[in-house]
Order: structure tokens, then sequence, then C-alpha cells
């Protein structure tokens, strides 16, 4: 395989706290030798999440085999997975901003036509759903485990117990028309064809406001490896709390 240099749009303060952690992790399990230094692993966990590329082209550029390549990456998920905050913790320093953005995205997978749950009729594709809370500025928060594809983002904002903790939080929320009926402190646009003047003004603040999420979720897909999913599915939620932690530390 040929193998050519390449690069990540990271900073390399991304790549100094993976490698940090990952340096806290084998002296925690008394890992002596590797394959890989702790700052080699972090690069190779970085380019699978960023850049998308696969094992065998991540085995033929850092001269490894497909199995170690695979280790690597699953560590470094475990233990940025690890660091991801809770609902519970986003509450708290949620209650410093004026309101939140809640969303739901579908990151598509490959999956075949038979893995009914995992198939979006809205989008008409396999997937899974997360739901994602943003700060007024469209920084992200919180990201929820993943779940299939076919799940409504109400169903699946009730299912995470979001509405009931913003709720309790008292936190003011935006949200899309997906999340009507939610409600405790959810606001959603209204619906209707005619609506009166003061509504209409009402749907066009509260879409100016709700697509800073949107521009967080597509700054969240910069990550390629979400753009398709070709993992086991028990592995996604990992995968995008890793993602969120490292979102975070590089502060795009």
């Amino acid at each position: 395989m040929l193998v050519y240099p390449s690069s990540i749009d990271l900073s390399s303060r991304t790549l100094r706290c993976l490698t940090g952690r990952l340096a806290a992790r084998r002296g925690e399990i008394g890992t002596r030798w590797g394959r890989l230094t702790a700052g080699r692993q972090a690069l190779l966990a970085l380019a699978h999440l960023r850049c998308g590329d696969t094992y065998a082209q991540l085995a033929a550029g850092f001269g490894i085999g497909v199995a170690t390549v695979y280790r690597s990456i699953r560590e470094a998920v475990d233990v940025l997975a690890a660091l991801a905050p809770t609902l519970a913790e986003v509450m708290d320093i949620a209650r410093t901003k004026a309101f939140v953005i809640l969303d739901g995205t579908l990151l598509p997978i490959d999956r075949v036509a038979a893995d009914t749950p995992y198939y979006s009729g809205k989008r008409k594709r396999h997937g899974v759903n997360v739901q994602v809370l943003t700060d007024p500025f469209g920084r992200l928060l919180w990201a929820s485990p993943a779940l299939p594809g076919s799940t409504h983002d109400l169903t699946a904002a009730r299912t995470h117990g979001i509405v009931d903790a913003l709720t309790e939080a008292g936190l003011k929320c935006c949200a899309d028309k997906a999340y009507q009926g939610a409600g405790g402190s959810l606001r959603v646009p209204f619906r209707g064809r005619r609506l009166k003047r003061w509504q209409r003004r009402h749907n066009s603040t509260h879409a100016k406001i709700r697509c800073l999420g949107e521009q967080a979720m597509a700054t969240l897909k910069g990550w390629r490896l979400l753009r398709k999913l070709r993992c086991s599915t028990n592995r996604i939620t990992a995968i995008v709390q890793a993602v969120l932690v490292l979102h975070q530390a590089s502060g795009l």
C-alpha cells in the first residue's frame, strides 16, 4: 500500500490533551511498553475520529497491524468517553446561561434494510438519533447516548430525561417543531398556516436563535467519522462522547 504524509485540522493542544490522558491511563494500569507511544496513539486516534481514516489506512501509515490500530483507537475512545459530562453536570453549568438550545440529529450508519429500528423514515436512511444541548452561542455542552434512528426527537428527549432535567433546573430551552407538546421549559415555534402577526414574529425570532444550534450540529459533523459510522451500534455512544470531549478541548 502506498503511504503519503497528511494533516489533521486540529490544534496541538488537542493532541497534548489526549496524549496526557493516555499516558495517565497507562500509568494506572501499569503498561510498560507498546507498539506506539502515548503521543503516537493519540495521533492515530485523532486521525481516525477527525479524518475518518480506516483501520487499514492507519495500519499502513503507522507501520503497525490492523489489530493494534483497533485496540489503540478503542482504548483512546474509552478514555475520552469517560470524561464526557453527564446531563446533571451540564444542568449545573447551564444554570449560568440565559437559555440553552436543544436539537436532534441523525448520524448515518452502515446498515442493511433489515435493520428496521435504525431506519429513519424522515431522512430515508439508516442511522442513530443523538440529542444535543448547546449554549446561546451555539457551543456544544452535551450529547446524549445514541438511540435507533426510527426514534422521534421528542421520544428521545423524554427517554434521556432531558425535558424533566431542564424543568427541574428552571432553564429556558429553545427547540424546533419536533418537540411540540413536550411542555416544561421547552419553547417551540407555533404551528399552522394561519398564524397571527405576533406569532409569525415569534417564529422568526425563534428560528434565528435556534439556527445557532444547527450550526453547532454541522460543526460536530466536521469530525468525518460521524458522517457515516461503520462500527457496531454498541460503540456509537462512546464515539460521540469522545468526539464531544475532543471538540470542547480543541475549542472548535
